[in-house]
């Protein structure tokens, strides 16, 4: 199942992110397939009889720490430049920023929910 949520990851948070700034960067594919993947593991996994709350704020955890470490990589090592949140209050070294980990709260749902379909259907074949 993970190799699913891999490839679904690696294809909705680019997606995503062409709705909402109008492009995006190969890394979020790669991103968005390890997001899922923890979300996954983590939240529809070890975390699955805890409350709602508690698993979205789990999922916001993970997605804001892969996106900081995407963004130390890709934006400061690497030097591409793909996004720059310094603008943004309460940020972390123009990585990543609290009014977007509010909003990974509420994408967790989602992505819960397709993990959830997916074990169903795995459960059934």
């Amino acid at each position: 199942m993970d190799g699913l949520l891999f490839l679904t990851g690696s294809c909705a948070y680019p997606t995503l992110e062409m709705v909402w700034r109008g492009r995006t960067h190969y890394s979020m594919a790669i991103a968005g397939g390890v997001c899922l993947t923890l979300i996954g593991r983590v939240c529809c996994g070890k975390l699955r009889h805890r409350s709602l709350a508690v698993r979205c704020l789990a999922g916001s955890g993970i997605i804001t720490g892969v996106e900081l470490l995407t963004g130390l990589v890709v934006n400061e090592w690497l030097g591409f430049g793909v996004w720059d949140y310094s603008g943004v209050p309460l940020n972390i070294l123009g990585q990543v920023c609290l009014p977007y980990s509010l909003l990974w709260c509420a994408l967790t749902l989602p992505a819960m929910a397709l993990c959830d379909l997916f074990r169903r259907l795995e459960t059934a074949l």
